[in-house]
């Protein structure tokens, strides 16, 4: 593990609490992505402290960097050992992840186009909206709406992808990814609606094809966002092509 890394994942540990790890893994267990996880206990601000002394520890880390610690901490950690000397475990620990996230949210301005490969595999593994929201949110949004036009082209490209995949989470991010520049006042709130559409609207809609749970996910990503613009910008109309 690099310097950075290490520096990060002791904080955490340090900062850990059992209560609260007892507490995060009875809640994200329901979730299809926190029955492999590991929980240290970190509660949001010490993970959001630990990578802002980081940054201090470590200044002007470069993009390359920056993406490498963030891959680094969403990784699985050794742990454990069976008896008899068998081979250690390996699994993901949640504020490992989450601080990756913060990670990227306090560096989403050195992020490219190509990143969106990288942030679409950390969906892909994360399965719980207590990581996928902020990646959504506060990583692909200001990353997606900081692009210059022709950037901005390819990677709306890719969330249209997204949009299509069979991968419930890919489809919440699409959703959510707006949501910041639409609270700003700006952002393409018909891309939204033609987007949330995909999903609810057609009787052969992707999620015709989702479990149950997946479906809720999916749709409980357009609630969100027109509930929030329904109190923020009320000027924006959202209708469904059901109505």
């Amino acid at each position: 593990m690099s310097d950075a890394g290490d520096f990060i994942d002791l904080s955490l540990q340090r900062e850990g609490s059992w209560r609260r790890a007892d507490e995060l893994r009875s809640r994200l267990e329901l979730a299809p992505g926190g029955r492999g996880l590991r929980f240290y206990g970190t509660s949001v601000g010490a993970v959001r402290g630990t990578v802002r002394d980081a940054g201090r520890r470590y200044p002007g880390l470069s993009h390359d960097e920056v993406t490498a610690l963030s891959s680094e901490l969403w990784g699985s950690e050794l742990w454990g050992s069976e008896p008899r000397g068998s081979e250690l475990r390996t699994a993901p620990v949640f504020e490992r992840r989450l601080a990756a996230v913060v990670l990227l949210q306090a560096n989403v301005k050195l992020l490219t186009n190509s990143d969106l490969t990288r942030l679409e595999g950390f969906i892909r593994d994360a399965k719980v909206r207590d990581l996928v929201d902020p990646l959504a949110v506060d990583v692909v949004g200001p990353l997606v709406g900081g692009l210059d036009v022709l950037a901005r082209v390819r990677a709306d490209s890719v969330l249209d992808r997204w949009m299509q995949e069979p991968d419930a989470w890919l489809r919440r991010a699409a959703l959510l990814s707006p949501l910041l520049a639409l609270r700003a006042g700006a952002g393409d709130w018909d891309r939204f609606v033609r987007h949330a559409n995909a999903v609810l609207g057609g009787p052969r809609g992707p999620l015709d094809d989702d479990d149950a749970a997946d479906g809720a996910d999916v749709r409980d990503a357009v609630s969100r966002v027109v509930a929030e613009m329904a109190k923020r910008r009320p000027e924006l109309q959202f209708t469904s092509v059901g109505e």
